[in-house]
């Protein structure tokens, strides 16, 4: 069975939330293993919040870690899911993510995939750790021998030096984004925002679904853009043609000072950026059918 690890910002939007249903789904068909979710952007009830999610989803024994460089105070949905905590009841509760990645991927059996549906400073600070006490390797030898792939939302690539909020929101975002593509030893497929914006999902939940009060607390009652979905979607199916996508293979570049991405198409290159093949309602009837 795959094994995943998500990093989420699960802060400011919804649609990290409706992906992560998209994964408790999954998990719960036997399709994948969910190991750990590493969250990259600090809330009051980050922690709490998604261990109440996970819990009302019926899903136990993922663990939980956090990230503080980037944190805000309150969240728009975290308090009311925070409730239903059960194992996480506090941020103090979470490991540190990077090593929680670390130790992950240390003491995984089988290559573990990588999804990345918030900021990239953690798996930058991966890639950059050296040996500790969890392993005798750096974190790039540790992706090169036990990650098989990363799947990541982030860029825009319609355009060349496309701007998307997940790489230029700060000085953080924007060095971690470099590093990415940079040092990353192993594939990554992107989706980009111009891949999302006009796919709405969330739109037909019951009103006694967990989601629907998390739409409504974001003020998305009426469906959300679906970028963060739609990766794990992607992710998830395994295999870029199958989820409804052509590809664009070559080597990613982001400027270190703007957070602009680039692209240059090789046939042998480790990245890659999805397109559509279909219209918006073919994505989002997949994904409420699955949701709903």
């Amino acid at each position: 069975m795959r094994t995943f690890i998500l990093g989420t910002d699960w802060g400011t939007d919804c649609d990290d939330v409706v992906a992560v249903r998209l994964l408790t789904r999954a998990v719960k068909e036997q399709k994948i293993k969910l190991a750990a979710i590493g969250i990259n952007h600090c809330f009051h009830d980050s922690v709490a919040s998604v261990d109440g999610f996970l819990t009302r989803e019926g899903i136990s024994g993922v663990k939980i870690g956090l990230d503080c460089d980037i944190t805000d105070g309150e969240g728009k949905y975290q308090k009311n899911l925070s409730q239903y905590a059960s194992v996480y009841h506090s941020n103090k509760d979470a490991e540190d993510a990077v090593r929680l990645y670390r130790k992950i991927l240390a003491e995984s059996n089988e290559k573990v995939e990588i999804v990345e549906i918030g900021f990239l400073h953690v798996i930058a600070k991966v890639l950059e750790s050296g040996p500790d006490d969890i392993s005798n390797l750096t974190g790039m030898e540790l992706l090169r021998k036990k990650a098989a792939k990363l799947w990541v939302m982030a860029g825009k690539w319609d355009q060349y030096g496309g701007s998307e909020y997940n790489m230029v929101f700060n000085s953080i975002t924007r060095r971690a984004s470099y590093i990415l593509c940079e040092k990353c030893p192993i594939p990554i497929t992107f989706l980009g925002w111009e891949v999302g914006h006009d796919v709405i999902t969330g739109n037909a939940l019951r009103k006694e679904d967990v989601l629907y009060q998390v739409m409504c607390d974001h003020g998305s009652s009426g469906g959300r853009a679906s970028w963060d979905p739609m990766l794990v979607l992607l992710a998830v199916i395994g295999n870029e043609t199958e989820a409804g996508y052509g590809i664009k293979q070559g080597r990613a570049s982001v400027d270190e000072e703007s957070g602009r991405n680039y692209f240059e198409t090789s046939k042998d290159g480790l990245h890659c950026y999805v397109v559509r093949l279909h219209e918006p309602h073919y994505y989002a009837n997949r994904i409420n059918e699955i949701i709903s």
